[in-house]
């Protein structure tokens, strides 16, 4: 008798350091958009286990919601449980294969929304889980570049480059995302007393109401696209602080780095009016009152996680005032590797 096969699967998240929104179209087709970021210990996960009921039973159990349809080789995007869907029909029609039984089950460290590319890195988590599973023949740009077109092309959700190769290269990186769809990933040999120092340096608060991004990005898209000169200005200087910060973390700048995303939070803010609200002002200016350096909200904004620079000696006192004010501090370490999937029996 066969033993039954089970495939696992983790993708780490990420936190945009600096030059994000230039990895978004139209800027990044017109002018080139350059990004730094670097995962950490939060994970996308997912379990699939091959069963042989011509059922496809797909479970997202962050959220509870369920869905089981008979096998097909493609299966409809209606809204419900669309990113595992959408790896499943590229799975099927690029490698040619025939549809299979199977039971998915996903769940993410992070909620959607929350600004640290979860659901881009759920889609390279899901389609690492398939890689494992099927032995596709898939390097690191290949992989991103898929999880790309699912997501972006396929299920057509609103959003930038950079997280699906945030998710798949992992570590500290330096991205390019040039005209004609052409991306780069430059990895970052930082030192261990610097990463270090950053962890000591650095916290993540969530705010406790994720957010859509879309409305933001499509703010953003259609400024760029009519032409507006203090969008695309705002975006010269994101991109900018994106090859400043290199500098500043090769050499262990802590302080520099710190201001680098200071003034990357003011420019991102002249992109979108919905970017910034009451409550994260409110958030940043107690942060400020209590020995922050830097902060930014991750992501496209309006919502989800801020990300906090302040002194090691003063990052308590930080983070017990931040605890009154509802959200939750979230320890984390900075990661090296990108997904891993693996097979047990």
């Amino acid at each position: 008798m066969a033993q039954a096969k089970i495939i696992r699967s983790k993708a780490p998240l990420r936190l945009g350091l600096a030059g994000g929104g230039t990895d978004v179209s139209p800027y990044s087709d017109i002018y080139g958009g350059v990004v730094l970021n670097a995962t950490i210990d939060l994970y996308a996960h997912c379990t699939i286990e091959k069963t042989n009921n011509n059922k496809i039973e797909i479970y997202a159990a962050d959220i509870d919601q369920r869905e089981i349809l008979p096998v097909q080789k493609q299966l409809p995007i209606n809204g419900i449980l669309s990113l595992g869907k959408g790896v499943y029909n590229r799975i099927i029609k690029d490698f040619n294969l025939p549809a299979f039984s199977f039971k998915m089950t996903t769940y993410s460290d992070a909620p959607a929304g929350s600004g640290l590319g979860s659901s881009s890195t759920m889609v390279v988590c899901i389609l690492k889980a398939f890689i494992e599973m099927l032995s596709l023949p898939m390097g690191d740009y290949e992989t991103a570049r898929l999880a790309y077109e699912i997501e972006r092309l396929d299920l057509l959700l609103a959003g930038g480059k950079q997280d699906q190769y945030a998710a798949t290269f992992g570590g500290f990186n330096y991205m390019e995302f040039r005209p004609n769809d052409v991306v780069i990933v430059n990895p970052l040999k930082i030192k261990r007393w610097i990463k270090d120092e950053l962890e000591a340096s650095m916290l993540i608060y969530y705010t406790g109401a994720s957010r859509s991004s879309a409305q933001i990005i499509d703010e953003q898209k259609n400024n760029t696209k009519q032409g507006n000169s203090k969008t695309i200005e705002s975006l010269h200087k994101i991109k900018q602080s994106a090859e400043d910060m290199k500098q500043s973390l090769l050499s262990g700048d802590i302080i520099g780095f710190a201001n680098i995303i200071k003034k990357g939070w003011e420019e991102k803010k002249r992109l979108a009016k919905s970017i910034s609200n009451s409550k994260i002002d409110n958030i940043v200016e107690l942060a400020y009152n209590n020995g922050a350096l830097a902060a930014k909200v991750s992501g496209a904004g309006g919502g989800g996680f801020i990300t906090l620079v302040v002194q090691p000696e003063n990052k308590y006192n930080l983070m017990q005032a931040l605890d009154k004010m509802g959200g939750k501090c979230i320890p984390f370490q900075f990661t090296e590797d990108g997904p891993h999937g693996w097979t047990i029996y």
